[in-house]
């Protein structure tokens, strides 16, 4: 008997597949429907553990099921080849950038190929390659024509004693990652944007688009990103001095409980307010600390409120009333209007402040129904929709009618109007790094910025730099890049020195794959009409804001430059869950992760596969276990050992794949061939729906179940239908298990590689679950039937009958001795 050697059989095959070319796509092929099937791009760092297996399974799964349904399959693979941990990587190691990302590429794909997932290797892109970032700068120029990429001073960390600006990545609890004893500040410098803003409704309307194709999850935090809020601008004039503060609110039908006005730290009026305020220098420190503090949203909400009084007081323009200025820490010079009018009653971050500050509670609105609030009697606020009270003249109104006629009123009284404001800011895309695409603009003294012109694209990253991560950008650093010639006037220039945001390199990269080799555009528009929008994207929740929202932002600016046809490229997304150890996302940082090549050595690489697609469903997150993936490894040796025992008696039997033999069809024949359909049929439902990988390999561990409980298989079977239900179970298996079945499958006689055979049709009359009916014995005695699936195993009609719930009450407080079972006719209890 042969032994299952799962290295040797996986070398094997991905020759075979390797010299016959089996998964390139066809570009235009107009014979077969296209399926375009995508993993986000991977950032090549280090090497791959099992953790970053899971999400390349699912999608090679989906590739081959969709290759043997007859579809031209588009699966592609590529890097994300810049950022900063490559240029961290040089300060620390003394290795270029480039040269420690190759290598990491190289591991990469040498891991990736290990596994022999089906990826047209032909299309493979690197994005730090001039070839792809040549493209980049086009785009960028392209925005700059259109007004969408702009220059504006914008606030950045930076590290007075490095002197050079951090990624956020780089500040590690308000202090350089270099020196724990720096505090960062904010620095306004001149930084390079793109105005995604002006797609922000459209953003928000193409959503309708993606309804029935993307978790709602990711469409409900990409709508909040976005933030679009209805409401009203005010205006509160700060008493004593002809300043004004305005404040942004979508309940201004709460105004007459405003205690107080509270503007953020960073506020543009702050010198004008505090001129002559007594105390001022204590006011600046604090406003100092309070800068130099995260300015991450998530950071801001979980963090303690903190805030001090300015000394000034601002008028309500609704009720006359002075309300005291504040400073504090939870609001941002960079959101709406950076100031606040703070109500307690009615906004619970208002609320905590005003208990830790004793400010003033007010309620001015009460519940439609239920006990009238009383602000000594409330521990929280009230955030619903009510009536006004103590309001002035809009008491009793609606929160809905207020709402309506109070910004009408600003408005004709001149201290406000009605406005919709959006939380999504204009994409900052400069970054004061080597490792990343040049910007492509110089600086010229007499003509200011001008564009490179696209015939001197690329502007190459120069390969002769030192990089230190102190002061100024790296390239500034090298003058034979820097100086250059204006190409509008022909004096002397200097180049930008920023270079792109990394998102930008993978805001638009699924169109190179249609097209990668094109050295005279980004891509043919006749290729990406055929294979967009993409059918099924495949990757992490972790990019459901900035990733997923800046493609969809490429793709209407593409649209809008008529390159594309479509509103949105990705019709389909499924986001995967992780793969934890000891209760924690696998992380090399934490080291608990299962390193891809070792588990593919001890165990091979479709147990690998196999184990991350049974262990779990795969949008839930996964354990691993040892004793898991052992049990992954032991079902396909006894799958193996099956086929080898009866293959070669079966390798020159002719038939279609769920065959029967002529004449009448023995009870056990018609149950395995049944059995077959069954799981057929349900595995193709849940590659056709909802991806519950883990119920198909069980389905089809129940049919080797089965199989192995009819042994021994050479009786009471004809060699067709053996062989028909043998076939059936390797094709199924195919896409989870690529190279086994691979193997199985000429054991089995067939000269042609599974890579060639169309996904098996089940016969829905075999595929039916007939039902019979089961007398269920106590002690001997019938006292009850059930209801089962015909053909079930001893141990499935056992718990079938053990959990129905009228025989759980004939045996509740008694004793079961055993359970014994008769397939398909008989249970019966012993109890005492």
């Amino acid at each position: 008997m042969a032994e299952y050697e799962p290295q040797r059989i996986e070398a094997k095959w991905q020759r075979v597949w390797e010299e016959k070319g089996v998964f390139r796509a066809i570009d235009g092929d107009s014979g077969r429907p296209k399926y375009y099937v995508l993993e986000m791009l991977p950032y090549p760092s280090g090497t791959l553990h099992m953790g970053h297996m899971r999400n390349y399974t699912i999608g090679d799964a989906v590739a081959r099921y969709k290759r043997m349904c007859g579809y031209n399959v588009l699966h592609p693979m590529g890097w994300d080849a810049f950022g900063l941990p490559a240029e961290n990587a040089a300060i620390k190691a003394g290795i270029h950038p480039r040269e420690w990302t190759n290598t990491n590429i190289r591991e990469f794909r040498r891991v990736l190929r290990r596994f022999g997932f089906s990826y047209d290797w032909q299309r493979e892109i690197s994005t730090c390659e001039p070839e792809y970032y040549r493209w980049n700068q086009w785009f960028f120029l392209r925005m700059l024509e259109m007004g969408i990429a702009f220059r504006k001073k914008s606030k950045v960390n930076w590290c007075p004693e490095c002197a050079t600006v951090l990624a956020n990545e780089q500040v590690i609890d308000g202090f350089c990652w270099r020196h724990e004893t720096t505090r960062v500040e904010m620095k306004e410098l001149e930084q390079w944007f793109l105005r995604i803003t002006q797609y922000s409704d459209e953003l928000l309307a193409d959503m309708a688009q993606l309804r029935n194709g993307w978790p709602e999850r990711v469409l409900l935090m990409q709508e909040n990103w976005i933030g679009k809020s209805r409401g009203a601008r005010v205006n509160f004039s700060v008493d004593g001095t002809r300043l004004g503060i305005e404040v942004f609110t979508t309940r201004i039908d709460t105004i007459y409980g405003a205690s107080a006005l509270v503007i953020a730290a960073g506020h543009a009026k702050m010198n004008d307010l505090l001129e002559g305020v007594r105390g001022r220098a204590a006011m600046d420190a604090q406003i100092k600390s309070m800068l130099q503090r995260s300015t991450k949203a998530a950071d801001i909400a979980t963090a303690e409120k903190e805030g001090f009084f300015t000394g000034c007081f601002a008028v309500n323009p609704f009720s006359g009333e002075k309300v005291p200025v504040w400073v504090g820490n939870f609001v941002l010079a960079e959101y709406g209007t950076g100031a606040v009018m703070c109500v307690p009653a009615h906004d619970q971050r208002d609320y905590e402040f005003a208990k830790k500050y004793d400010l003033a509670i007010k309620v001015v609105v009460q519940p439609v129904a239920g006990q009238p609030l009383r602000a000594e009697r409330m521990n929280q606020a009230y955030t619903d929709y009510g009536n006004l009270v103590d309001s002035g003249r809009y008491s009793q109104l609606s929160s809905e009618q207020a709402i309506e006629k109070m910004a009408a009123d600003a408005e004709s009284a001149g201290f406000g109007h009605a406005e919709t404001t959006y939380r999504l800011k204009d994409w900052g895309v400069s970054r004061q790094r080597y490792w990343g695409t040049p910007i492509p603009v110089v600086h010229c003294a007499k003509d200011g910025i001008v564009p490179v012109p696209d015939e001197q694209l690329p502007v190459r990253l120069p390969e002769n730099v030192s990089i230190t991560g102190l002061g100024q950008s790296p390239l500034a650093s090298v003058p034979a890049w820097l100086n250059t010639t204006c190409p509008k006037c022909g004096g002397p220039a200097r180049r930008e020195t920023d270079t792109m945001d990394t998102f930008v390199d993978s805001s638009w990269y699924f169109y190179r794959y249609t097209d990668p080799h094109n050295s005279s555009a980004a891509f043919d528009k006749g290729k990406v009409a055929y294979w967009f929008q993409i059918d099924q994207y495949v990757g992490g929740i972790t990019h459901a804001i900035l990733h997923l929202l800046y493609s969809r932002f490429f793709c209407k600016v593409m649209r809008d430059l008529k390159l594309v046809g479509h509103d949105e490229p990705i019709a389909r997304l499924f986001t995967q869950g992780m793969v934890q150890k000891g209760g924690v996302a696998m992380s090399k940082s934490r080291g608990n992760v299962v390193g891809a090549i070792d588990m593919a050595d001890k165990y091979g690489c479709d147990t690998g596969r196999l184990y991350t697609l049974f262990a779990a469903p795969p949008e839930k997150d996964l354990e691993w276990s040892e004793q898991g993936i052992e049990g992954s490894a032991r079902f396909l040796n006894r799958v193996f050992r099956l086929v080898d025992k009866y293959g070669a008696r079966l390798k020159n039997v002719s038939l279609e794949v769920g065959g029967s033999s002529d004449g009448s069809p023995t009870v056990k024949e018609k149950l395995l061939v049944r059995r077959l359909h069954q799981t057929l049929k349900r595995v193709t439902e849940d590659f056709d729906t909802r991806w519950h990988f883990n119920t198909s390999i069980a389905l089809i561990m129940e049919l080797v179940n089965e199989l192995m409980a009819q042994e021994p298989l050479d009786r009471d079977i004809s060699p067709a239908a053996l062989k028909g239900v043998f076939e059936g179970l390797v094709l199924m298996l195919s896409p989870m298990a690529p190279h086994i079945a691979e193997e199985l499958w000429a054991m089995l006689g067939n000269s042609d590689g599974i890579y060639t055979q169309k996904w098996p049709r089940y016969s829905a009359e075999l595929a039916r679950e007939e039902q019979i009916e089961i007398p269920v014995q106590i002690n001997g005695k019938v006292r009850a039937r059930i209801m089962v699936e015909a053909g079930l195993s001893e141990d499935k009609l056992k718990q079938q009958a053990m959990n129905d719930p009228h025989l759980a009450s004939l045996v509740a407080g008694k004793q079961i001795v055993k359970v014994v079972v008769v397939p398909n006719k008989l249970v019966n209890i012993v109890v005492r």
